[in-house]
């Protein structure tokens, strides 16, 4: 089949943004809003049922089509549940963005002091609660046929030097592992690492005058800060059909601050 740009297009899919409901300005809304205005059906999912809500109606105010869910992505239970409304809402799912995380609420937390109930929180949200999303949505994936899943990971992870970073690494091994093995179902599974994106929490964690700022003005091939709109093309690449040919990936959006071969 010959290229098109048309192959960029989403008029038709059903997709589920967790964590689209976020601080503000955040990544979850920038996908919500970028995969509404390619044509898809969204479902803005979050903890915070407000800002969820705020994102629907962004979308709808502006032409698209979207619902708002609450959803912990640590419960089964929640997650079954915000599958169910997608197809209840639109008739099925095909793409899933595994964007719901902890960051800004982790501080410095250390190996050596981090007391074990946060340590099973955290890891709960960044990485039991994207497998628990992609449990959710396969089976109406697999009644269409196939379908795209999207996980957020980080350069954070690139090496691993937090407990944030310990739960990003690992969940690029999920990302390898569902590419694996439902790859021969037409369902694709890669992910995305951001480098230090000027959304409100990542504005909260790293502030402008950050030392860690500055190392990254030096370290990077291009700027240390990019904005959440920024991630966008990339993720609608993976999710579309332009994609199809590309799962078990992991691609680097973050100025050139992590190079790998």
């Amino acid at each position: 089949m010959a290229f098109t740009t048309d192959q960029f297009r989403l008029d038709g899919k059903v997709a589920i943004v967790t964590g689209a409901g976020g601080r503000g300005n955040s990544i979850g809304r920038a996908y919500a809003l970028g995969f509404a205005l390619a044509g898809a059906s969204v479902v803005a999912a979050d903890l915070n049922l407000e800002g969820a809500q705020a994102v629907a109606d962004e979308i709808v105010d502006a032409g698209g089509t979207a619902v708002a869910v609450q959803v912990d992505v640590a419960d089964q239970d929640s997650t079954l549940a915000m599958a169910q409304a997608a197809v209840d809402a639109f008739g099925g799912i095909d793409i899933l963005i595994n964007n719901a995380a902890m960051m800004a609420e982790l501080g410095q937390l250390t190996i050596a002091d981090v007391p074990l109930d946060q340590w099973n929180k955290i890891l709960s949200v960044n990485l039991t609660g994207a497998m628990l999303c992609a449990q959710a949505v396969v089976p109406a994936m697999r009644e269409r046929g196939g379908g795209r899943i999207l996980n957020q990971t980080s350069g954070g992870a690139f090496p691993a030097t937090s407990i944030y970073g310990i739960g990003k690494l690992a969940l690029v091994g999920l990302t390898t592992t569902i590419a694996k093995q439902l790859g021969k179902e037409g369902i694709t599974c890669n992910a995305i690492a951001p480098g230090n994106v000027k959304s409100d929490a990542g504005k909260l964690l790293v502030p402008d005058d950050s030392p860690f700022i500055q190392y990254l003005a030096m370290n990077c091939a291009t700027r240390p800060r990019g904005e959440p709109d920024e991630l966008v093309g990339t993720a609608l690449l993976l999710c579309s059909e332009a994609g199809a040919w590309i799962t078990g990936q992991t691609i680097h959006i973050d100025g050139g601050w992590v190079m790998r071969p």
